[in-house]
């Protein structure tokens, strides 16, 4: 089982085997992501994310059906340098005033039990330090039945993962349309540094531009053009970002 970015060791939950496992809620889970630029956004999450990051795209792979096809996922982007995430302190506490769904779901997450199948299971981080078997919310009741604290964490993870994969279509969509180009963002920091940032895709404006009537009223009525537009208005704060790391760089 191969560990998506943020994860330690996935290992899938089992009511028998990890019937005292219990977590601290109080745990930083923020400090995950202190030296991650960028984390994957659902779709839904588009209208809070692009008031505060440049939501992105970049390559993942091929689409499993059509090998000719590129497969593309949207990412918001937190920092311009490798390593750096601007939205968390020096203190471990996250600064901005949205977090995605996929920090907010750690340390749990759905996996499919095997590349290919719609199985999915129920797996924990078992790396994390904020589980043990003496301190934290019980994860399962004395006759072994999930506590309201896992049913509402197991909702939450399912409910990611039927996001996900409405973004993947969505995603899909816009390569089939070919609206996405490579990009680059180039700045200059008070200090004189310059920063190259390449390695991620946009929106392509004179593709969209062309798009005919009867297509542009198709994605608006499907709510592609919708993301569209947010992504759009998201790019604009690719300066602010650059900004975040003139300060840190002053400091």
């Amino acid at each position: 089982m191969s560990n998506p970015p943020l994860y330690g060791k996935l290992v899938p939950l089992d009511r028998e085997v990890h019937k005292k496992l219990r977590l601290n809620v109080d745990a930083n889970t923020v400090k995950r992501v202190q030296t991650m630029n960028s984390l994957f956004v659902a779709a839904a999450e588009f209208a809070e994310a692009c008031k505060e990051f440049p939501i992105v795209f970049v390559r993942v792979g091929e689409v499993p059906s059509d090998g000719s096809r590129q497969a593309v996922a949207p990412l918001a982007v937190m920092g311009l340098k490798s390593g750096s995430n601007r939205f968390v302190d020096k203190d471990g506490k996250w600064t901005a005033n949205y977090a995605p769904a996929y920090l907010r779901r750690y340390p749990f997450s759905m996996v499919r039990v095997e590349a290919g199948s719609d199985q999915l299971a129920m797996c924990f981080d078992a790396d994390w330090e904020g589980f043990s078997e003496t301190e934290g919310t019980s994860l399962f009741a004395e006759d072994g039945q999930p506590t309201e604290f896992l049913v509402n964490a197991k909702n939450f993870v399912e409910s990611f993962e039927r996001e996900t994969e409405r973004t993947r279509l969505a995603c899909d969509e816009l390569v089939k349309l070919d609206l996405l180009q490579d990009m680059r963002f180039e700045a200059t920091l008070p200090n004189g540094e310059k920063l190259d940032v390449e390695g991620f895709m946009a929106i392509d404006e004179e593709k969209l531009g062309k798009l005919d009537d009867a297509k542009v009223v198709e994605i608006h009525r499907n709510g592609l053009l919708s993301l569209i537009e947010m992504h759009r208005v998201s790019m604009g704060n690719m300066p602010r970002l650059a900004g975040l790391e003139g300060v840190a760089a002053q400091a």
